[in-house]
Formats: structure tokens, C-alpha cells, sequence
């Protein structure tokens, strides 16, 4: 039961999230700086709503943590939770830097 409320959680967390993150950039007329912004636009809504996720999950394992009340088994659960939620934080941040890198190497390389 508390895995359905965890899920519905994060759902509802991306859900709100992205109605602040999204931003439209269409490219209609083939020119290759629009693409490339909109590409921009999709992997910054992207990272924003993983980041999102990962502070709900820091959130609920945080809570987890202080309400364990010493049991073994829930504080081990919400250790898991808060170092899963920083590895996935991780990932993402280096994603994002990494696609930029690229982007920009790519622009420079091939112009816009």
C-alpha cells in the first residue's frame, strides 16, 4: 500500500511540474536552429522533472528516516531510498552537462 502512495506521489509530482517546466519550440520550417532548440527545450524538461522526482524522493526517504523509530528494517529502506535518489540526481546533472558539451561541440564544429 505505501508503494501506491509513493507512486501516486511521483506522478503527481511530475504532473505539476511539468505544466512550470514545458516550454514549446517547434521547428515548422526545417531551419536547424529551431530544432536545436527545441531539443534544448525537451532535455531541460526533461533534467527539471528528474530533479523533481529525486526531491520527492529525498522527501519521502527523508521522512522515512526520521520516523523509523530505530527499526532496522525501515531505516535500511530509507537509506536505499535517499542513495538512490542522490545516484539518480547524479546521473542526471552529468547528463545534462554532457549535452551541452555535445550541443556545443557540435555547433561549433557544424555551425548553426
Amino acid at each position: 500500500m505505501k508503494k501506491n502512495n509513493a507512486a501516486k506521489f511521483a506522478a503527481v509530482l511530475v504532473a505539476v511540474g511539468a505544466m512550470f517546466l514545458a516550454h514549446p519550440a517547434l521547428a515548422s520550417d526545417g531551419n536547424v536552429g529551431q530544432v536545436e532548440n527545441f531539443i534544448r527545450s525537451i532535455i531541460k524538461v526533461v533534467a527539471g522533472l528528474a530533479g523533481l522526482v529525486a526531491t520527492g524522493f529525498f522527501v519521502v526517504g527523508g521522512f522515512g528516516y526520521i520516523t523509523s523509530s530505530g527499526n532496522p528494517e525501515h531505516l535500511d529502506r530509507s537509506k536505499r531510498t535517499l542513495i538512490f535518489a542522490a545516484v539518480g540526481l547524479a546521473i542526471t546533472i552529468g547528463a545534462f552537462v554532457l549535452s551541452n558539451i555535445i550541443t556545443t561541440l557540435a555547433t561549433s564544429a557544424f555551425g548553426s
